[in-house]
């Protein structure tokens, strides 16, 4: 039987695609691993769909200085081992690889036991535990047109970012009634990613009581970054992490801000969702959302704000110009040629097996 590997992990966003492959990879007669973190967001949600999951040492490369950089290579150092072991354990045919720190071990210990690995990088330059990966990658899959050009030529390839399937069969009818919204206002959903975004959180949170004359709001805050004092605010829902009722929470909303991760806004995109993206500052990170969002600005498909431009009257006044052009929007979406990630990805896979 095939058996591939999957890793990825310290974010949804490096999960997400991940899982969504996984119901491809089992109708082509793939025995499925994951190899991740020993406790990152990666193991709950994989360990949820019964794929037996093996956590190793993982540590991460900063930027900017911190004591941890002294420790942390040696974690890294640990986790190479630990890869190595598991890869000679488990003889998997092929790696399939989404970025997170703890991938570098893996994609460098499948090199040296001779497997192949492919690496998928969601934004538009790729992130220092990718570039690191680079030289070990078999193929190398990315997201936008304009990555293409900064890869190497015989391994890159534009193949977009795997959607899950139940994302795009949500219920309009099932998510109002899960928030407890009445159908006589539209739906404005905030997404700050899966570790929150405290300063959207924030910035939304000032301007509730004007937003609430004219929207319902359901607010998906991160981890920990619930309010209480707005528990019961008629109109006006929020949770830390939503999984199971996503689907039906994205067809409710007619407008939704966001990050600009790459994989949030390819979701947007395929869903034909309205959205002002606020993309993580690049005082924050090392820019990446930013370019994405810009990519999707000049594609027609976003209206982008960056942090520091954020007033109360700005954020208001960008709320209400979205919703009244949303169908522009909605056309751009509709006329873009959107590639078959799954099929692409899975096709290259099948290959690197194969060979």
């Amino acid at each position: 039987m095939k058996h591939i590997v999957l890793t990825g992990g310290g974010t949804a966003g490096h999960v997400t695609p991940n899982i969504a492959l996984i119901p491809r990879l089992k109708e082509l007669g793939y025995r499925i691993s994951y190899i991740g973190s020993y406790n990152g967001i990666e193991k709950k949600l994989i360990e949820e769909l019964q794929i037996p999951y093996y956590g190793i040492s993982s540590g991460k490369l900063r930027r900017y200085f911190d004591l941890k950089n002294f420790t942390d290579p040696f974690r890294v150092l640990k986790g190479f081992g630990q890869a190595k072991k598991l890869l000679k354990d488990l003889k998997p045919d092929v790696v399939f690889s989404k970025g997170g720190f703890v991938t570098v071990p893996v994609v460098i210990a499948a090199k040296k036991c001779k497997i192949p690995a492919i690496i998928h990088e969601s934004d538009m330059t790729p992130g220092l535990a990718n570039k690191l990966c680079l030289s070990s990658a078999s193929k190398i899959c990315c997201n936008f047109p304009e990555t293409v050009n900064s890869l190497p030529a015989d391994k890159a390839v534009l193949t977009g970012t795997p959607i899950r399937h139940e994302l795009l069969n949500g219920n309009k009818e099932a998510g109002r009634k899960f928030c407890g919204f009445t159908d006589d206002k539209p739906v404005l959903m905030v997404i700050g990613g899966s570790l929150g975004a405290a300063s959207v959180n924030e910035n939304i949170r000032k301007i509730l009581p004007e937003l609430l004359k004219e929207f319902q709001v359901v607010h998906l805050c991160g981890k920990g970054k619930t309010d209480d004092s707005l528990k019961n605010t008629k109109g006006y829902v929020q949770y830390e992490y939503i999984q199971e009722e996503l689907p039906d929470l994205f067809a409710l909303a007619d407008i939704v801000i966001s990050r600009a991760g790459a994989n949030a806004i390819c979701e947007l995109s395929a869903l034909k969702k309205p959205n002002l993206l606020i993309p993580l500052s690049a005082n924050a990170s090392r820019g990446d959302q930013i370019l994405n969002a810009r990519s999707f600005e000049r594609q027609g498909f976003s209206m982008v704000m960056e942090e520091e431009e954020i007033t109360p009257e700005s954020l208001i006044g960008s709320i209400h110009k979205l919703y009244e052009n949303r169908s522009k929007y909605i056309h751009a979406m509709s006329e873009s040629s959107h590639i078959d990630a799954i099929e692409k990805i899975t096709g290259l896979i099948e290959e690197c097996v194969q060979k």
